[in-house]
């Protein structure tokens, strides 16, 4: 089970400029009782798509149906996607599998290789072509997309489907799974027509608050993690947050703090902080989520709010040597959440050597465990004594169970903070003027005005090269 521990945000621990006190808990507290009911609503009306993603059988049924069918005859598996469709599978096999997986045989690893292709970056793609080009015929080609149009996804797919083309002929379909819309789109129309298997895309859950879909989960079954774990910790933490005493309730409480660092502690800046590779990519999930749902230019009755606070990742203790020294004596400007492990997957135990050597002796029989503990603990101290608010999420273990409620309780405190912050947390539009700039840019028909508009502002002005 996942806990959160909240002291060091408040006045007691940094002082009442910077940590929350009780009279800001009053005062905030019927808007956290009012956000709350309004989630709940929209969960009891069937709302929101990720609400009910734990309980889901039917979604789960599939994907395991076709993992039983690839798993023996796949050796290697690719994930084209991007953002949503990207950021939780990687986050869930970096978590739940060793970071020596994909070195391990064939035979050991009891899934295939994982490589989740996130980028159009040209190395990227042609080193990862190079690897495969001779085990294709046991490669398996997931392509991630809800309309199949993605610029990055579309022309990553059409390149591994021509090079499954090129090297197995007629029966490349047989390679490729495509997670897609359930009725329309260009990729549900090219799977239809090539005959590749597919799976859905809910069409009520947006692809930022999707790795507990077929999204997610095809990929983590694919590749050994426990996937009825994983939604049973996520069902668990449901039931947590959906207790109507707020006080007692780890998402109404974390986005208690979060909400008041920034609107009335000058608290812009969100730092995740993992004290575990193992979970530095769900913080990279994490920045998506938090920053897709709530930087909003308007509030919901078309005020400009500019609302959003700054998601930020970092790693303990890699880098307490290289931004510590900014969060502890730069601006006051960061609410630091810290993730933290009790029982590690694996412990290793520094040896009894050294003992002549006054700087070295200290070590001696300690196991990293203690030795990352401790340094999470000193950060801790160290933050709240330059009256630096910071909160701990507590892991008993990294576990599928654990992952599963970590999930839900942060897609749980987006919306809840959706709420306080009254912006819609389920749109992107932001996010459009890119994707239709980049088809201008390329060249697709229908934006040539678009091409037209934007041709000034590219256009090279050596004055400004140097």
């Amino acid at each position: 089970m996942i806990q959160l521990y909240w002291k060091c945000a408040t006045d007691q621990a940094v002082g009442p400029e910077h940590g929350v006190t009780g009279e800001d808990l009053e005062s905030v507290a019927p808007k956290i009782r009012a956000a709350h009911e309004a989630v709940m609503d929209q969960v009891r009306k069937g709302q929101l798509g990720y609400a009910a993603l734990p309980a889901q059988t039917d979604y789960r049924q599939k994907v395991m149906a076709l993992a039983e069918r690839y798993r023996p005859n796949t050796t290697d598996m690719i994930v084209l996607g991007i953002g949503g469709s990207a950021l939780g599978n990687i986050a869930l096999h970096a978590a739940l599998n060793p970071v020596t997986y994909n070195l391990l045989s064939d035979r050991s690893r009891g899934g295939p290789r994982l490589f989740v292709l996130d980028n159009v970056a040209p190395a990227l793609v042609a080193d990862t072509l190079r690897l495969l080009g001779r085990r294709a015929k046991t490669t398996l080609i997931n392509v991630i997309s809800k309309s199949g149009e993605t610029a990055e996804t579309a022309s990553q797919f059409m390149i591994f489907r021509e090079m499954l083309r090129d090297k197995i002929g007629a029966d490349f379909a047989s390679r490729i799974v495509a997670i897609t819309d359930a009725q329309r789109g260009t990729l549900h129309d090219i799977a239809a027509n090539d005959g590749f298997a597919t799976l859905p895309v809910p069409d009520d859950v947006g692809g930022r608050f999707s790795v507990l879909s077929p999204v997610g989960l095809f990929s983590a079954a694919m590749c050994g993690i426990d996937i009825d774990a994983l939604l049973g910790g996520a069902a668990a933490m449901k039931k947590r947050v959906e207790a109507p005493h707020w006080r007692e309730n780890p998402a109404c409480v974390l986005a208690a703090i979060k909400y008041l660092a920034y609107t009335a502690k000058g608290k812009p800046i969100h730092v995740m902080m993992p004290y575990s590779n193992r979970l530095y990519g769900l913080a990279d999930w994490y920045r998506q989520l938090w920053a897709e749902s709530l930087g909003k230019k308007l509030s919901r009755d078309g005020g400009e709010v500019f609302a959003g606070p700054t998601p930020v990742k970092a790693l303990g203790a890699t880098d307490q040597h290289s931004q510590v020294q900014l969060y502890r004596e730069g601006p006051n400007d960061k609410l630091i959440v810290f993730l933290e492990v009790a029982k590690h997957p694996r412990d290793v135990r520094i040896p009894d050597v050294f003992a002549d050597v006054p700087g070295l002796a200290y070590l001696r029989g300690a196991k990293l465990s203690a030795l990352l503990a401790a340094e999470k603990t000193a950060t801790e101290y160290a933050m709240g004594v330059s009256n630096r608010p910071s909160v701990t999420i507590k892991f008993d273990k990294i576990s599928p169970e654990s992952v599963g409620e970590f999930i839900y309780l942060y897609e749980f405190v987006t919306s809840l903070c959706g709420e306080l912050l009254d912006i819609n947390a389920y749109d992107q539009p932001a996010v459009e003027l890119g994707k239709k700039c980049t088809f201008a840019l390329m060249g697709r028909e229908g934006y040539e005005d678009l091409a037209a508009e934007i041709k000034p502002f590219v256009r090279a002005d050596k004055k400004y090269l140097v």
